[in-house]
């Protein structure tokens, strides 16, 4: 099934100058080897040969030198150009790898700019892209996913729905509910006919079908935050069981001060590590036990804050002591309790305490963590070729589509109107086809392009 927009859907876009030829650095600011500019629009060739006295072949990487207005060489780079529809944008583009200095990266787009082409805005490229029929919009938005992408799970993920992974199932979903509204608008163009019992059957069946799969997609939401943002994990301990210890082990680094005595660790510290495939936010917070320090007080009162807000508590305590348990605070975080110091001999009444024993001297249990954390965030893992977890603006989309749907099955049920039930699925079609971009939302448009970077 392809996810290509149609003829007659692209007519609801409205474009946003798409007859300017358009023109913005593609690569990140700062020093390197190369840096690529990219123009795309109808003058792109006219632009080309303005600005280096020639029309390079199609798809064919060629040197050439952009000129000044006076002829004077402002860098010597390769250029590759590509012939709409064949091309990114659908539209005729030109690529220039030039030497990848701030200023002189500079200097060629000022002079494509000089010779026809004006500023891209942010997303502009891949909104042209989307205008144009070469992609829908949750391709659309998977492009960034995949340049924000801080895991592999995170960047396997964007790839699936840059690739069609939620399309697809949005566009069987869509296929199924215009066959219940083709049937239902059939007895609107017969009104003595009333919908009969094994007919309603049918239709609710298939609605029923319909919804599953909604809520599957629906079940994803949670797990595209976490892809998406990170797992914000908080390390909860008394003082000196191993917490900076193991924020250390996890980073590959020594980031956070080790120290024998308590209360080393005042405030919270935070970093970013891939674990599993996953990313996660890490947060050692301060010792929780009693303190008249006021300072110790107000750390261990942060700790308390960030364990509220986490996604997941890190419980770490000292296998060679006496069992001695962190309060924990309220909330509906996953837990997993570490028993650190296993290289020593571990004390007695931990014997037959579910816990996950670790060493951040030596390492072990590092791999034990990472598959624990993988199974606690993601049902899926043994379908991961196939994941692809829906973003906030899907998640609202599914949920109206849904609550349209479970109003047309009652309405099914309740023997009402035809054309009361058709209204409520004409309502789920809509929902869903904002997904894609199959609507006329130039408002949608605007907000997930303005996130884009520039050259994308």
């Amino acid at each position: 099934m392809s996810c290509k927009i149609p003829p007659s859907v692209r007519l609801w876009c409205i474009p946003m100058n798409s007859n300017d030829t358009i023109a913005a650095i593609a690569t990140p600011p700062g020093s390197g080897a190369i840096s690529v500019i990219r123009i795309s629009g109808p003058a792109a060739a006219e632009v080309l040969q303005r600005c280096t006295g020639r029309v390079t072949p199609p798809r064919l990487a060629t040197l050439a030198r952009v000129q000044d207005a006076h002829g004077r060489v402002v860098d010597e780079v390769v250029v590759t150009r590509f012939v709409a529809p064949a091309s990114y944008t659908g539209e005729d583009v030109v690529e220039f790898s030039c030497h990848g200095g701030m200023l002189v990266t500079r200097r060629v787009l000022e002079r494509l700019l000089q010779c026809g082409a004006r500023p891209a805005e942010p997303g502009e490229f891949t909104r042209r892209a989307f205008e144009n029929g070469k992609m829908d919009l949750t391709r659309a938005e998977a492009v960034m996913d995949v340049i924000n992408a801080g895991s592999d799970l995170a960047l396997r993920a964007a790839q699936n729905q840059l690739h069609g992974a939620i399309c697809h199932k949005v566009e069987a979903a869509v296929d199924k509910l215009i066959s219940v509204a083709a049937h239902v608008e059939a007895y609107i163009d017969f009104p003595e006919e009333d919908i009969a019992p094994d007919t309603t059957q049918q239709l609710t069946g298939a609605l029923d079908e319909v919804c599953a799969e909604l809520r599957a997609l629906l079940a994803t939401a949670d797990e595209g935050r976490l892809l998406r943002e990170g797992i914000r994990t908080a390390i909860i301990g008394a003082p000196n069981v191993g917490k900076s210890s193991l924020l250390n082990m996890l980073l590959g680094y020594e980031r956070a001060i080790v120290s024998d005595t308590a209360g080393t660790t005042r405030d919270t510290i935070e970093e970013s590590v891939s674990l599993g495939g996953l990313r996660l936010r890490l947060i050692d917070t301060a010792g929780l036990h009693e303190s008249e320090d006021a300072i110790e007080r107000a750390g261990m009162e942060r700790s308390r804050r960030a364990g509220a807000e986490a996604d997941l508590i890190l419980e770490v305590a000292d296998a060679t002591l006496p069992p001695a348990r962190a309060e924990l605070p309220p909330g509906s975080a996953r837990h997993i309790l570490l028993l650190n110091k296993c290289d020593l001999a571990e004390h007695p009444d931990w014997a037959g305490v579910e816990a996950l024993r670790i060493s951040c001297h030596t390492g072990r249990g590092h791999e034990q963590l990472a598959e624990r954390i993988t199974a606690l965030f993601l049902h899926n893992t043994g379908e991961l070729d196939t994941l692809a977890a829906i973003n906030t603006r899907h998640r609202y989309s599914l949920q109206q589509a849904l609550d349209y749907l479970l109003a047309a099955r009652e309405g099914l049920l309740a023997a009402l109107s035809p054309e009361l039930v058709d209204v409520d699925l004409r309502a789920a079609l809509d929902s869903l086809g904002s997904i894609s971009g199959r609507v006329d939302t130039e408002d949608i448009l605007t907000r997930v392009f303005a996130t884009f970077c520039l050259g994308k």
